[in-house]
């Protein structure tokens, strides 16, 4: 198909100049998002003046659409409804988008959706995705569609290519449009990257079991679970499956050995390196026999029923192109059976038939091949039910060996074999025995299996029938196969389709076995690192081994292991990947979150902090309601079993009790008689809630639950409060606490906990930690939005020096906007005696002094005099200032962003010999 015109007389729409749609940016979501609970593709659209334009109103585009894509007529399995009352393009191309997933091969549903937000004239196109480059392809190919069914006036879709893979070039954006082909390149990416059948039911099991998973390559390998209670598989090998096991199987000579040694009924025969001694062992053992390779598999390179020695040699030949030792057996007569073992018990039987086809009297060989093929359920490889027969060298030689050609015509009725092998992938068909196999048949197979110590084992009995005993019909095992396919038995050709991922899922978790570690996700604006470093360390102290996700770096049982802003899912999956973790304590932020979603598809507790103005103007997110809508998918994923933690002094968190699901726990700086309605009533329900009760002096941490109040220990007595005046750290204490509770952690263990947490830089890096070891006191912090410097400077008045001064080092990042920069410089000016302002290396697109400048305008508009503010924009330099303008007595306040730097700086620095001589007046360098 190429590019579609407007026929004669067809109006225009819009009217005037006009500018195609345009891909502004695509957004890929590995998790639960912004825009829904599932993997989601979000392309922002640029409308245009087609932003008000319904499709119904475009002559023949809805009619040329419905040509092209039939099932979108009646809104079809993966749509929601008919595309003509879709209200715009790109409703209708997001639509498309998950029709195509389903044409390719894999069914793609309509997905739960948040509510969109965009900007006027643009579209938030989102759709789900199983793969995301074929995802991404289909995207591509969607607004190709679309654009091509425009009038041609209005055609041209820009910066499409944003969406396809560098590593898929089959599509180029600057040629006319086919859909037939761009589809048939969406088929061979779906055939390419999704899972096949095996895996695919394993996952899918999975998924029915609400066991999560992660995919770990391009090819099978998935792991099932999270941290310690993880399972991987390939395919239907396990994380249960013996090497030794799996070696043995594939030396067939030594299987048939040890079964032979088991008593278990096999071929006699003899492995040959030579064409001559093959001849010479199907001579002794006497014909029909078979040739194989010694270690191949999925039959290939498998010759059955040889008589001649022209046969055995070319037989040899062909198992020769597979290994270099080839198997020389006796061939049994019979049906040749696949008897699936899983876990010691025969999960599934099949009977294999060999690919073939019927004769009418009429028709060649390969016409009846051809007219076979075209049965739906038939594919390439293992995508459908069955494969495809190919008319290949050894079709033709099989041939040969009756005397015929895919030329010849048989007879009505008869039956003519194209391969020695029954295998699936070559063309052949299932048949269901599960439900006929004799006892001893299923005897022999169970004890095959436990004699080579496989988990999951492909047993293959050549039987007259199966449902009679081979010991008295004859039969043998000819094959033990590690790595069985599933496809026969979860789409047999004929017969009952059988669930045979149940038992592997079963072996894999029995029952009563996790499959899930907990999962503790901390979200919102000020408190996220500490609070997770206090929920972390009462998870240690509980005797469980922690993964800790920081803005400081990743830590598995307290050791760190990656260093860095480790708050995004990338981080949170190294943890839910560590085979030692029993506990996950996830610091989740909100540009991870916009980025690419959660890095984990539910939460035991979900907990916001508090919503405040900080990186405003930044992705679309421009308010504070905006914020809280980000970070209020934490507490949505929340399981209905799990508890959400949300700051009852926070109007914005506590709004969001709507959405929060599981348990409500509530943690307030304001318990007492004073405390607001909401939260007394909470309590007076049963509620759980860890509340601040008291005075500054008798400040008291209270837990309340099912209508019990029990004291949990004072605020003073936590290090990390420094005696009860660091307000931030109490309030992440009650939200660490509540935390500790709803996880079933003991007060006594909570206490003790917390009681050993403090604020040194080894137990909670760049939060309110103190360094004495110089004449001036130096406090270092992470203090990076107004509402933590508001904390950060109630902290200071109770900390500041009798007769020293404040010193105080402070920079914005770019990313702020300008009236959070001044607001910063404000506060500074109420805090600090003296006022260096540096600036963070990331300026995000500003110009160099442009953020300090606005801050300095802060200060000095709040009458902060200007002899004491400075400007030294590098991080390190400015450190250096204030520690070199300190004097005996002093507080040094510095807020950075390169946290382990500036520590090392700090106990680095050497005293100036003014400043160890006692000098009385610092000096600015």
């Amino acid at each position: 198909m190429t590019n579609n015109t407007p026929g004669a007389g067809e109006p225009m729409l819009p009217g005037g100049a006009f500018t195609p749609l345009r891909v502004i940016e695509k957004q890929i979501y590995r998790g639960p998002n912004v825009y829904g609970h599932e993997h989601m593709i979000r392309v922002q659209l640029d409308l245009g003046a087609l932003n008000d334009t319904a499709p119904a109103a475009i002559p023949g585009f809805v009619d040329r659409l419905i040509e092209l894509m039939p099932s979108l007529e009646d809104g079809g399995a993966a749509s929601d409804g008919a595309v003509q009352n879709d209200p715009g393009l790109g409703a209708v191309a997001e639509r498309v988008a998950r029709v195509l997933q389903t044409l390719a091969g894999r069914p793609i549903g309509v997905a739960e959706r948040r509510p969109a937000r965009a900007q006027p004239g643009e579209y938030n196109m989102l759709y789900p995705y199983h793969e995301e480059r074929v995802g991404l392809v289909a995207g591509a190919i969607a607004l190709r569609l679309v654009d091509s069914l425009l009038p041609a006036d209005m055609q041209g879709i820009k910066d499409v290519e944003v969406l396809l893979p560098r590593s898929i070039s089959s599509i180029d954006p600057d040629t006319p449009f086919d859909f037939m082909a761009e589809l048939d390149v969406l088929r061979r990416l779906t055939k390419r990257f999704t899972l096949g059948p095996t895996t695919q039911s394993l996952v899918s099991e999975a998924e029915r079991r609400g066991i999560p998973f992660l995919r770990l390559d391009d090819d099978s390998l998935v792991q099932l679970g999270y941290g310690k209670y993880q399972q991987q598989v390939r395919a239907s090998i396990t994380s249960k499956t013996s090497f030794i096991a799996t070696g043995t199987a594939s030396d067939k000579d030594l299987t048939k050995r040890l079964l032979d040694r088991a008593g278990l009924p096999v071929p006699q025969g003899a492995v040959v390196r030579t064409v001559d001694e093959a001849v010479r062992v199907a001579r002794r053992l006497g014909t029909p026999v078979v040739t194989k390779p010694l270690d191949g598999n999925h039959g290939r390179g498998v010759s059955l029923n040889l008589s001649t020695p022209e046969q055995v040699r070319h037989g040899f030949e062909e198992a020769r192109q597979h290994s270099r030792e080839v198997v020389v057996e006796q061939f049994f007569t019979g049906n040749d059976h696949r008897v699936l073992v899983i876990n010691g018990d025969v999960a599934a039987v099949a009977e294999r038939i060999p690919a073939h086809v019927v004769g009418d009297g009429q028709r060649s060989i390969a016409e009846l091949v051809e007219a076979v093929n075209l049965d739906p359920r038939r594919g390439t490889g293992h995508e459908n039910v069955m494969t495809r027969i190919t008319i290949d060298p050894h079709v033709l030689e099989l041939l040969a060996r009756s005397g015929l050609t895919p030329e010849s015509v048989p007879a009505a009725h008869e039956r003519v074999f194209l391969r020695d092998t029954a295998n699936i992938s070559t063309g052949g068909t299932a048949v269901d025995r599960t439900d006929v196999i004799h006892p001893d048949n299923r005897t022999i197979a169970r004890r095959a299996a436990q004699v080579i110590g496989l988990d999951v084992a492909g047993i293959d009995l050549i039987s007259p029938d199966i449902s009679q005993s081979v010991h008295e019909t004859g039969g043998a095992i000819v094959e033990v196969n590690a790595a069985p396919g599933f496809r026969m038995h979860l789409q047999p050709s004929e017969g009952q389709p059988r669930n045979v991922a149940s038992p592997v899922l079963s072996m894999l978790f029995p029952k009563g076995t996790p499959c899930r570690m907990p999962i503790i996700s901390i979200t919102g604006t000020n408190g996220k690192s500490t609070t997770a470093r206090m929920v972390a360390h009462i998870m240690r102290h509980a005797g469980k081994v922690t993964g800790l996700t920081t803005s400081n770096g990743i830590y598995v049982d307290g050791e760190q292991i990656l260093t860095g802003d480790t708050t995004g899912p990338k981080s949170a999956k190294v943890i839910l990947s560590d085979r030692n973790v029993e506990v996950a304590v996830l610091e989740t932020a909100r540009g991870g979150i916009l980025r690419e979603g959660l890095g984990f598809d539910r939460c035991d507790v979900g907990a916001v902090l508090n919503i405040q103005p900080d990186h405003l103007g930044v992705k679309g997110i421009d308010t504070v309601e905006d914020l809280a809508w980000v970070k209020s998918l934490i507490v949505e994923v929340v399981t209905d079993s799990g508890t959400s933690v949300l700051n009852a002094d926070d109007p914005l968190t506590w709004a969001m009790r709507h959405q929060a699901r599981g348990r409500l726990a509530l943690f307030s700086m304001q318990g007492g008689p004073t405390a607001p309605e909401h939260l007394r009533a909470h309590i007076a329900d049963g509620g759980l809630a860890l509340v601040r009760e008291g005075t500054v002096v008798g400040d008291e941490l209270v837990l309340y639950e099912d209508g019990q109040r029990t004291p949990l220990m004072r605020a003073r007595d936590i290090p990390a409060t420094l005696g009860g005046f660091a307000k931030v750290n109490i309030q992440n204490a009650l939200a660490a606490a509540a935390m500790a509770v709803a996880q079933h952690i003991e007060l006594p263990v909570i206490r003790a906990a917390l009681s050993s947490f403090s604020t040194s830089f080894e137990q909670s890096p760049g939060r309110l930690n103190l360094y004495d070891g110089h004449p001036f006191r130096v406090l270092l912090d992470y203090a990076h939005n107004p509402s933590g410097l508001e904390y950060l400077g109630d902290l200071v008045a109770h900390l500041r020096p009798a007769r020293g001064r404040v010193i105080g080092v402070l920079g914005v990042a770019g990313d702020r906007r300008d009236a959070d920069m001044r607001q910063m410089g404000e506060l500074a000016a109420r805090a600090f005696d003296e006022l260096i302002i540096r600036e963070d290396d990331l300026r995000r697109g500003r110009p160099a002094g442009e953020g300090a400048r606005h801050v300095a305008e802060g200060a000095l508009a709040s009458g902060f005099p200007a002899e004491r503010l400075h400007t030294i924009l590098p991080e390190p330099e400015a450190v250096s200032a204030a520690l070199s303008m300190a004097r005996q007595g002093d507080l040094v306040v510095i807020l950075v962003t390169e946290v382990e730097a500036t520590w090392q700086q700090i106990r680095d620095y050497q005293l100036s010999p003014a400043q160890a001589g006692g000098l009385t007046q610092g000096t600015l360098h």
